[in-house]
């Protein structure tokens, strides 16, 4: 069955995405600044904040970066809209919840990689595991090598990944949400096939303070050792330009790239990890895909049972299981590595 599909953005991510929702045989609407040559779709140059209002009936996937993209899906909200929502604001939507359900708007939100994938996976291990006594989620997209430079491409909008470095983290510690500086906890991975890698707190658990029941919970992102400890150098010396740094992580489409995740999550019996690695395919960029692919799963489950959700507002983890199921199947067919183990815990 054909949808009216509008596409909000159309980056790198969301390039992957309307081609994709295209080949799937959708009536593609895309809104940008600029135009892009994506064969199949109807194009719209300017900014789309000014015509959400006017908006033709059809499903809405929200890809703009997130200081514009949040402001956007409350406006969609209030207009009694169905959203995919992928723009990562800082203020998330799911304090719109109220008004979701008194406008019949609904909202799925924050479906990526991670967060996204890997919150549908903890989802999944809580029906097993119960009460976890830990969780940690490690992820990360960064050239296949290291360099002389930052050794490091920003394979989405490098504003949104500067704020993984500035937003305060918040985590779970003795079953209470608690905040610690961003940046914090770093420590060295191995990453099978890279060697070494670093970790360090970041704010992406988000909903996850809220929905799952442990007593530890963490989200580290993963880069390579140097990086971070640059920008904390450059940044404790006031030389950090923000407009270098943009034009230094700028994604170089000929280098070889990686994402790679790593979901674990235990009790006292057992513990659940999985780990996920692709290093992109035909000109898309692994990021592109692993993020792409959780987004255009969410989308096509929505185009395909229009009621699977009544209104309201909802994370990854409290879809119901032909979310993940089409993720992993997505994903899975398109050549994403995706490895499960259960062991016992220590």
């Amino acid at each position: 069955m054909m949808t009216t599909i509008h596409c909000l953005g159309s980056g790198l991510v969301g390039a992957f995405v309307v081609r994709h929702l295209v080949e799937s045989g959708h009536d593609v609407h895309v809104y940008d600044l600029k135009p892009n040559s994506i064969q199949g779709i109807t194009m719209h140059v300017g900014d789309i904040t000014q015509r959400l209002n006017i908006l033709p009936d059809g499903l809405v996937v929200n890809m703009l970066p997130g200081e514009i993209g949040g402001g956007c899906t409350e406006a969609l909200v209030r207009l009694g809209r169905t959203v995919v929502d992928l723009s990562f604001a800082e203020e998330t939507p799911d304090r719109l919840q109220e008004l979701a359900v008194e406008s019949n708007a609904t909202v799925v939100w924050d479906v990526g990689i991670a967060p996204g994938l890997s919150n549908m996976l903890l989802a999944e291990a809580q029906t097993k595991l119960g009460t976890f006594r830990n969780a940690e989620i490690r992820v990360g997209g960064n050239p296949s090598q290291p360099d002389d430079d930052w050794s490091y491409m920003a394979p989405f909008s490098p504003a949104d990944v500067i704020a993984e470095y500035t937003r305060p983290a918040r985590v779970v510690r003795q079953a209470s949400v608690a905040t610690l500086p961003a940046l914090d906890e770093r420590h060295l991975i191995e990453v099978s096939g890279k060697g070494s890698m670093e970790a360090f707190l970041s704010d992406g658990l988000r909903s996850l303070l809220y929905t799952m029941k442990a007593d530890e919970m963490s989200e580290y992102t993963v880069r390579w050792p140097g990086h971070i400890q640059r920008y904390i150098d450059e940044r404790d010396a006031g030389e950090l330009n923000l407009d270098a740094l943009l034009e230094s992580w700028t994604l170089d489409k000929t280098r070889s790239e990686f994402t790679w995740m790593e979901v674990k999550a235990e009790n006292d019996v057992q513990r659940f990890i999985w780990r996920v690695e692709d290093s992109g395919s035909k000109g898309d960029s692994s990021m592109a895909r692993t993020t792409g692919l959780v987004t255009l799963a969410t989308a096509l489950t929505m185009c395909e049972h229009p009621d699977v959700l009544s209104p309201g507002v909802y994370s990854p983890e409290e879809l119901p299981s032909p979310f993940l199921d089409r993720a992993l199947s997505l994903m899975v067919k398109n050549g994403v590595k995706i490895e499960h183990h259960i062991e016992r815990s220590n």
